[in-house]
């Protein structure tokens, strides 16, 4: 990398950070966007994979006991499912279009979430397998399967609290189930273990950041600024993905 390009990626994965810190998400998806402006996809889905597991691990102490374990099995078990459908889609097949669905299905039930849609109960057996299926297909297509399940817990009675710590244990989990079959695909690459070694700093530094944030944070507008990001992971997928096409 170029200078000025190592500068650009360097100020975007400690954004970012601070994002994931504070919500517990987004990261993937906003380096992502920003670094395939400069870098080729399939060169930084693996190392964003990797600075997702140092993330995850960082975070896991402070949020244990908040994490709603019932529902993570069920979610892993549809990931486990869907992840070796979209690491191969990744290897094989154009993003563009899974990019823009997923734009749009993150945009219509994020306007769902504003005007107050809300679940009773926390989903089935079922609901939660085919919600861990869906993100684990655009997890191992492009490092962003985070809005479906994003979208489960904000939209279940499980809390902001229990949301954000089970979505840091549920994305530690699905990078740990993708990673191996990237290293199949031939997309695990001492390139790739490099360029996330450079990027740990700035990653550690974000996050502690954006976590200190978060122990502050008003539930209520904790919840609004979810929205917000999701609102603009949404509409940034879909150009890019449109524009792409």
């Amino acid at each position: 990398m170029s200078l000025p390009v190592l500068a650009f990626a360097i100020t975007c994965v400690f954004l970012a950070a601070i994002v994931r810190g504070y919500s517990g998400f987004g990261f993937s998806l906003l380096t992502v966007t920003a670094l395939s402006l400069v870098l080729p996809t399939a060169e930084i889905v693996p190392s964003i994979f990797m600075l997702e597991v140092a993330a995850s691990i960082h975070l896991l102490p402070g949020i244990w006991k908040d994490i709603h374990w019932r529902s993570i099995g069920p979610l892993l078990v549809g990931c486990l499912l869907g992840t070796p459908f979209g690491v191969w889609f990744l290897a094989n097949v154009p993003a563009a279009p899974m990019q823009v669905a997923l734009g749009f299905f993150v945009l219509i039930f994020t306007i769902l979430l504003w005007r107050g849609y809300a679940l009773k109960t926390m989903p089935g057996l079922g609901a939660s397998v085919v919600t861990g299926s869906v993100s684990g297909l655009f997890n191992g297509a492009f490092s962003t399967g985070g809005p479906p399940v994003i979208l489960f817990y904000f939209a279940s009675p499980a809390g902001n609290i229990a949301g954000r710590a089970s979505l840091i244990a549920y994305f530690l989990g699905t990078d740990m189930i993708a990673l191996p079959l990237l290293g199949r695909e031939g997309l695990l690459t001492y390139d790739s273990a490099l360029r996330a070694l450079l990027f740990l700093p700035p990653l550690i530094i974000g996050i502690w950041l954006g976590s200190r944030s978060f122990k502050t944070a008003d539930p209520q507008a904790f919840r609004k600024i979810v929205l917000l990001i999701l609102t603009a992971l949404a509409i940034v997928s879909t150009i890019q993905g449109a524009m792409n096409t």
